[in-house]
């Protein structure tokens, strides 16, 4: 018998174990048997041939329609063309010197055929394609041979699935009865089938119900799991202390209250008291801070610092990137003003001191900023990466902001966390620009709790999306050039926004041309469209000194006869960039970012009291999914629908990866958007299992599905984020 730790060459074989190895990291007969279809085929329907992307790697299921031998015109030999259909539209297979394959492709073949779709003279076609031809009605019955399902695999070169099928076939002939990882009270609660019986069906179905019925069980596996996790982390979080951190009558923060210019709004009003509240607990704060871009998270951060420090704490707010360290450098000074300045000239009695760490500084100016770190002359700490050093000792760190949390990963974040001491946490707040619809939070984030900012200041102008075609409509490009220099004309700025520093050699494999490079546009601006303008460069492999330059000659714009009125930047300017007078951006080979990338790429603009416009610049296929998402960008500023449209297509692997959230296998049938009911049951199923078994003694088969969707490397997540 077969058991699920079964190593899988003593299944397999060892040839075929190995591939499985090194083509899916799998070991044993569970990855196997874990490793779910994608999709599946029934024999009687063919596939949408329309659906197919230049550049996938796909299996389709089509009818050979016409095989042709040709000689080669320029070179001795013969290439074999070969014609499938789904029906509604066509695929070349394409061979070279193999005309022997004539008789496997008679017309009225139907097969399975696997590869990667390319564009030859522009048609789509596979070349040398792996294939499978499927019997004859002629050898079963006709009605059956219509109605099986075939499992269509997650596949590659080297392991088609095909292959993959008849492995897992293989495993379940001789499978044993499953320990259940779900305890049976919720089996029996929503009436779920076995494991075993959940694995059968989905791997050999003979119908959409069985399909169903074993997805409904396997969903529940892996969001009890994930959610059994993020329940140990909140309990383990709640045993945490921390010191309190107090708001101080006619301190620090009420000078700040005091000497700001604008009103909060009444989100920030409301999120700037449930932070007040939890930090004045003994427990430490776990919160994320989420909104659009412009909704006012900063100030909010620097209230929460300034409890701290009245306090007598530290606050450390940690960057991605030293352009953004440099904006938050900048903005909280300017917040601030004489608060900012404590032990100079003229400084206000309750100030605090601000300082900037970066791996770029000289030495002097790191020896005294740790100086002012250990020494607790600076109450605010800003900084990227250099602050999670070993030689960054704090003289009491009380909060941690972490700015756009999703360019860091679960140690970066634990390393900092950690330097408030072994006997405390500190506050911990996690900010982000990027919109995350409640259900990818819930589980993204789980063991943090959630406030979202979804009003923006007034003065903020409203920004306008176009899309423009520079293939189709060419003039379009040279109209968007000419807006350009209206925009300086008017006295104000624009960015334009490429995918790429250096030029690519080689022609990507999709079959499009290489993304316009920053390196090439510049030079065809400057001596063309954009001659009588000031342009500079900004990008991330620049010199720190060169790109604390450049932004502050772009911020400074017209009244600096050095100033500079078109910046042309790669995505280091993507967030934490604020130039209200900016208002125009034009982003080139647009289709080359996700939604949310160009939601957040387009918030540059329309910081100020002029309005925004913002022009997506493609060649991408009219009808593809590229143009739909440009299309989506350009009909809403709703960033959370922007998200979850974006979701939807990049799916949940990008957002809960290694990364973010410490899971090594993402969620392969769970949908964070299209489950929530699921995973709300499911917490509260997790919430009860461990609020009396924190460790999962007496759930064994839990205990093991638990770790094998932890990252084990990473285990200590749970304990640090």
């Amino acid at each position: 018998m077969t058991e699920i730790g079964t190593p899988l060459a003593d299944v397999v074989g060892a040839k075929i174990a190995d591939t499985l190895k090194s083509e899916f990291g799998m070991l044993v007969v569970e990855d196997l048997l874990r490793h779910y279809p994608r999709r599946y085929e029934q024999r009687g329907a063919l596939t949408d041939m329309n659906s197919l992307s230049i550049g996938d790697h796909v299996t389709i299921q089509a009818e050979v329609k016409k095989f042709t031998n040709l000689k080669n015109k320029s070179k001795p030999g013969s290439r074999q063309e070969v014609i499938i259909s789904d029906g509604t539209g066509q695929l070349t297979l394409m061979f070279f010197n193999q005309h022997w394959r004539e008789k496997e492709f008679a017309v009225g073949t139907r097969g399975l055929f696997s590869g990667q779709v390319s564009l030859f003279n522009g048609k789509r076609q596979l070349t040398h394609p792996e294939y499978e031809t499927l019997a004859t009605d002629a050898e079963v019955n006709a009605d059956d041979y219509a109605a099986a399902m075939l499992p269509v695999y997650p596949a590659t070169k080297k392991m088609q699935t095909w292959t993959i099928q008849r492995c897992i076939d293989k495993v379940l002939t001789d499978l044993t009865e499953l320990d259940e990882p779900l305890p049976a009270d919720v089996v029996a609660k929503y009436s779920l089938c076995g494991l075993r019986e959940a694995l059968v069906l989905i791997h050999q179905p003979t119908s959409i119900e069985d399909i169903d019925r074993a997805k409904d069980r396997l969903k529940w596996d892996e969001a009890l799991a994930l959610q059994v996790v993020l329940a140990q982390q909140r309990v383990e979080e709640e045993s945490w202390p921390s010191i309190p951190r107090l708001e101080k009558p006619d301190g620090l923060l009420a000078a700040f209250d005091a000497a700001l210019p604008f009103t909060l709004t009444a989100g920030q009003r409301e999120v700037a008291d449930t932070i007040s509240a939890e930090m004045a607990d003994g427990h430490a704060m776990h919160r994320l801070l989420q909104g659009e871009v412009g909704s006012g998270k900063t100030v909010v951060a620097v209230r929460a610092m300034l409890t701290v420090v009245d306090s007598g704490g530290q606050a450390a707010l940690l960057a991605p990137t030293e352009v953004l360290a440099q904006q938050h450098y900048r903005a909280i000074r300017n917040l601030l003003g004489p608060l900012a300045e404590r032990g100079t000239l003229g400084s206000h009695d309750e100030g605090t001191g601000v300082t900037l760490l970066m791996g770029s500084l000289s030495t002097a100016a790191r020896r005294q900023a740790l100086l002012d770190i250990t020494t607790g002359q600076a109450g605010i700490v800003i900084g990227t990466h250099a602050l999670i050093q070993d030689k960054v000792e704090f003289y009491d760190l009380g909060l941690v902001v972490i700015d756009e949390q999703h360019r860091f990963g679960v140690e970066q974040r634990a390393s900092l966390v950690a330097k408030a001491g072994s006997d405390r946490r500190p506050h911990v707040l996690v900010m982000t620009a990027t919109p995350i619809p409640r259900t990818v939070a819930m589980t993204a984030f789980g063991a943090l709790d959630i406030s979202t900012l979804t009003e923006l200041p007034a003065g903020r102008s409203p920004i306008t999306t176009h899309v423009v075609l520079a293939a189709e409509k060419p003039a379009h490009l040279d109209r968007a050039w000419e807006r350009v220099n209206e925009e300086v004309a008017k006295g104000h700025q624009a960015y334009i926004v490429v995918p790429r520093i250096a030029s690519q050699e080689d022609k990507p494999d999709d079959g499009r041309r290489p993304a316009i490079a920053l390196e090439d546009l510049e030079p065809q601006l400057t001596v063309g469209p954009l001659s009588a303008l000031r342009v500079g460069t900004l990008h991330g492999q620049m010199d720190s000194a060169d790109k604390d330059d450049v932004m502050q000659r772009f911020k400074n714009g017209p009244t600096d006869p050095n100033g500079l009125d078109v910046l042309i930047a790669t995505t280091v300017i993507e967030v934490g960039v604020d130039v209200p007078n900016a208002t125009m951006m034009v982003i080139m080979d647009a289709d080359r970012f996700g939604m949310s990338q160009l939601h957040q790429l387009r918030g540059r603009v329309g910081r100020g009291s002029a309005p925004g416009l913002c022009l997506l610049v493609s060649e991408a296929p009219q009808f593809s999914p590229a143009r739909e998402r440009l299309a989506a960008v350009a009909s809403t500023n709703d960033g959370f629908e922007l998200a979850a449209l974006d979701l939807e297509q990049r799916k949940e692997g990008d957002i809960l990866g290694r990364n973010q959230s410490g899971v090594h296998t993402s969620l392969r049938l769970v949908s964070v958007l299209k489950d929530e009911e699921l995973l709300d049951l499911a917490r509260a199923e997790a919430d009860l299992i461990v609020s009396s078994d924190p460790t999962l003694k007496t759930h064994s088969a839990l205990e093991r599905a638990v770790a094998a969707m932890v990252n084990q490397d990473r285990a200590e997540f749970v304990k640090k984020t």
